[in-house]
Order: structure tokens, then sequence, then C-alpha cells
């Protein structure tokens, strides 16, 4: 429900709890999550306020046709580029406070910024500059907003259903994509772009009721310990992107399509003016086309990807796209242009609600809006740096030659599926496992106290060994992605039975955290597979260690204490 010119963010799907199970005939309709009574006004809302960014887009826009391509080009990069100095920050603010609280202000930090953008309209005193500078604020309120609504779906979206509630997301803007350029371009046309910038301001106070109105109940897991600070939190999210190949591979894919993509929603105002030569009315009908592609696209996607799977569904999408450009660099027809625009729609719902959903189901609760945050930096960073790139090209070698490069760009993407495909993710369980035993340890540590050497001794028997030191490899991956700032294997050169791994953590308190909320499911398997290679009747012997120089700590008493 982010307010975005590009693609929808996830909604959610009650006010204060999980909807209860659907009927079993309800299971598997993409319009499921509807039945949320907070899910639909929700909804609902950001049908309403992405109509009203759309139609600030073409009135924005239109404002600067006459100015040439690189300008025109740069709406979107003031739109994008907050997104890529914010993400990150705005993913730890999400996974530190309250979302619904951070949320409201976004919402009410962006009404006042579209308030004054109309005012200035209406005065006529709306200069090429301070149009851009205050779509750039819009930008880094919407870049304040997307990580936490994006992380709060999952809280309330059923995990199989993921997918179904991106897609419904990407179909409310689509919607909105459907009505607001058309309805924008009349508007402009008819009455002036302050009108627009006005409905667009009035259009967040919708969702800004609606979340006043939703008590989100407090995580279970807030008030468990880990990083304390900024600088610490962005290096855990970092830390754990970097650890998680699934998410890499998920980004990878953001990074073929986007470059390629982004040069539809930069050049398309040129192409409406410039090589079809029609008015903002037109130029919203154009968009309004994509939109209807999108919502007809929403009704076949299911079986898209039934019949090609996620990433074939990723291969069809960037060969359409690259249709679609050719038909805009080669056509010169509006009515040819707009019916070529409607399988863009689709390849482009397709695309995103696939990336969307595939970024969703692998981040756990305690990184997941920072992991989010790094998806949106990828994703909006990218159209950002490359439209004013686009533009670049056109005034240089023409529009369509740079429409024709665009798809080319597009068929590489379509093609690179085959090298870099997404992994499956079948298996994957991002929910928290608490299963590691309490540490017996003679004194209480302090949450500072670090950093925390913490060993564990196997025997593993010979025919063994080989097959261990492989899956150990993943649980490597697991300690890093919770908190292990190093990791290493050891084989004792006096007994060959007996490893040592040795990994250590900043804190007493991030390992606390990787005991009570970042080892998942998944972790927990991956452990215990390498486990099952133990020699018979021996378990894992763990003992924790403090580095007293750097931060001692203090006895508390004799006797065991516990880590809880």
């Amino acid at each position: 429900m982010v307010k975005s010119r590009r693609t929808a963010a996830p909604t959610v799907a009650g006010m204060s709890s999980p909807p209860s199970a659907p009927a079993p005939a309800a299971t598997d309709s993409p319009w499921a999550p509807l039945a949320a009574r907070v899910f639909r006004a929700l909804w609902i809302a950001q049908l309403v306020s992405n109509v009203g960014s759309w139609m600030q887009t073409v009135g924005a826009q239109w404002l600067l046709v006459g100015h040439g391509a690189a300008l025109v080009t740069l709406v979107q990069t003031a739109a994008g580029l907050p997104v890529v100095l914010l993400a990150l920050p705005a993913g730890v603010v999400a996974d530190r406070f309250d979302r619904r609280s951070v949320l409201l202000a976004a919402q009410f930090a962006m009404l006042a910024v579209s308030g004054v953008l109309a005012v200035l309209a209406f005065l006529d005193a709306l200069t090429p500059a301070m149009l851009l500078v205050l779509t750039f604020l819009l930008g880094c309120g919407t870049a304040l907003m997307g990580p936490a609504w994006q992380a709060i779906q999952p809280e309330l979206v059923e995990r199989r259903r993921l997918g179904q509630a991106a897609a419904l997301g990407a179909v409310n803007v689509n919607l909105a994509r459907a009505v607001g350029p058309a309805l924008g371009g009349a508007v402009v046309a008819a009455a002036g772009a302050g009108w627009v910038f006005a409905f667009n301001a009035a259009s967040y106070l919708g969702i800004a009721a609606v979340l006043m109105a939703w008590r989100r109940p407090e995580p279970a897991t807030a008030t468990l310990p880990g990083n304390d600070g900024l600088l610490a939190a962005l290096y855990a999210g970092r830390r754990y992107v970097w650890n998680a190949p699934g998410v890499r591979r998920v980004l990878l894919r953001t990074v073929l399509f986007i470059p390629g993509g982004a040069a539809l929603w930069a050049l398309l105002p040129l192409t409406a003016s410039s090589s079809l030569g029609l008015g903002s009315a037109g130029y919203g009908v154009l968009l309004a086309a994509v939109g209807v592609g999108a919502v007809a696209g929403a009704f076949a996607l299911p079986r898209v990807r039934a019949l090609l799977g996620i990433n074939g569904t990723l291969a069809a999408g960037a060969v359409v796209f690259a249709g679609v450009l050719a038909v805009l660099a080669t056509v010169r027809t509006p009515w040819v242009v707009a019916v070529a625009l409607l399988p863009a729609g689709l390849a482009w719902i397709g695309v995103l609600s696939t990336l969307n959903a595939a970024v969703q189901t692998r981040l756990p609760g305690w990184v997941r809006a920072r992991g989010l945050a790094v998806y949106l930096l990828v994703f909006q960073g990218g159209q950002a740096l490359a439209a004013p790139l686009w533009g670049a090209v056109a005034d240089w070698v023409g529009l369509s030659a740079c429409l024709l490069i665009a798809g080319a760009v597009m068929l590489l993407s379509a093609a690179s599926v085959r090298r870099w495909p997404l992994y499956d993710a079948e298996g994957i369980n991002p929910t928290p496992s608490d299963h590691w035993p309490a540490p017996p340890l003679v004194f209480e540590p302090g949450q500072a106290d670090g950093p925390v050497l913490v060993s564990v001794v196997y025997r593993v028997p010979a025919e063994n060994r080989a097959a261990f030191t492989v899956r150990m490899r993943q649980v490597a991956r697991s300690r890093r992605r919770t908190g292990a700032l190093s990791w290493g294997l050891y084989q004792d050169g006096n007994d060959p039975a007996r490893f040592v791994e040795n990994y250590l953590v900043s804190t007493w308190a991030e390992h606390r955290a990787q005991h009570h909320v970042r080892w998942t499911d998944t972790d927990r398997r991956r452990e215990e597979q390498a486990r099952e290679l133990l020699a018979p009747g021996t378990g894992p012997e763990v003992t924790h260690a403090f580095d007293t120089v750097a931060g001692p700590v203090v006895p508390a008493g004799s006797g065991p204490a516990s880590a809880r």
C-alpha cells in the first residue's frame, strides 16, 4: 500500500490478529486475502491514493515535456533516488520501532509536501527545479514508508498467500494506472496541474485513517536483545543478505530486469508527445492501457506461473517487454501502440509480483524490513539511475534507437534466466526456532559483554567426515546470517575424529538474539543434517568464552545462570 508509481507494495490482512483460515474452496483464489475486513479497507484506501499518485505523475511529467528528454526523465529519478539514500536506514527504523507509527508519520509528511506542491501550482509559482525538489521530498516519504509497509504483510498474511497478496497489491496499482493517468491527463488539459496535485494530497487521508484504526499487536520478539545503534543494525542487515544466497539471487534478477524496464516508464511521455503527437490526455490513455493489461494479467498470472514456473515467468516477461519497446520505437499509430502496451502490463505484474513474493518468503521477521529495504533499494534505485541514462541516450542517438537498445537489454535479461535462475524456495521456513538450550554459565554476562567466542566440538567417524564438512558449509552461512563475525571449522591434528567449530559474536546480546529470535526452522534443519553424521552416542559440546580485555564480565554469584 505504499504509494508508488511503478509497483504495488504488499497489503495487510487484519486489524490486530491474523485472519482465520478460509474455506478450502477459497484457498487457491487470487482474491482470498480480500476476505479480511481491514485488508479490504486498506486496499480501497490504497486504490484512491494510487489514483492520486498517477494523476500527479502525469501532471509533473507533462509540465516538463517541453524542457527536453533529460528533464522529463528526472521526475522518475527524483522520486526514486530517495530510496537509494534512505532505504537502508528506513529498514532499520522499521525493524526497531512500531511500524504502524512509522507508516502514519510518513503519510502525514507526504500529505504536507503534496499540499505545498498544489499551492505552488495554483499560484503559478512552480518552477521545474521546485517541482523536482518537492517530488524528491515525496520520494523520501515513500522511502521511509516502504520497508515498514512491506514488512507487516507476513505478520498478518499466511506465508502460502504472500504471492497472492503481492499480486493483489500489483492489481491495485494497475487499476489505478488504468484510471489515474487518463483522469489526470483530462484534468490537466481542462483545469491545470494544480488540481491533480491537490487530489493527490487529499488521497493520503484514507490510508492514514485506516492505519489509525488498526491496533497492531506488539511483536513477541520486540523486547529481545540485539544490536543497538544505526550502524550496527545496518551491518546486521547487510550481513544477513550477503550470507543468504536465495535473497541475493532475487536481487540479481531485479538488477537484470529493472534497467530495461525503466526505459518504458522514462520514455513513454516523450513517445506520446514526439512520436505519436498526443497531448496529456492521450499520454494518460497510453498509461491506462498498461494498467488494463496488468489487471487482466492478474487473472491469467496463476495459469502462466503454473505453465512456465517462476523462472519461465521472469524470462517470458522480459521477452514481452522487449517486444513492446520495439513497437514503441517503430510504430506511429496511437491505437496500435495502446494495444501493444496491454501485454506490457501483464509482463510487469508477472515479473514484479514473482520477485516480491520470492524475497518475502526468504526473510525472517527479525531482519525482514532491512532485507526488504535492500530489495527496494535495488528496485527503486535501479529505476532512478536508469531513467536519466535513457534520457541522455535518447538525446544522443534519438528516441527510436534508444528504445531499441532498451529492448536488446531486456532480451539479454531473458537469456540470463537460464544462467542465474531463482532458487527453489520449497523447504525454506523463516519461522524462529527457539530450541537451543540455555548455556550453563557460572556468571551472568552483561548484554554488551563480548566479543563472545562460541566453540562446538564434534566427533565424526571417518566415513562421514567428507559429508560432514560439506553440510557444515550450510551451517556456516546460518551462523554468519544470524550474527557471527567470523567462522571456522578445524580438525584436530592429534585426533582426526575431533572437529572444532569456532565462531565469534560481537556481544552477549547478539548471541542471545541468535538463541531466541534469529535461528530459524531452516537453520535448525541444516544443523540437524550435519549432526546426523556424528559418531553414535556422541553430541556436540558447546562452550562460551568472553574477551575479558574488550569487555570484562563480572561474576554474579556461584552456580549456573540462565541466559534467557
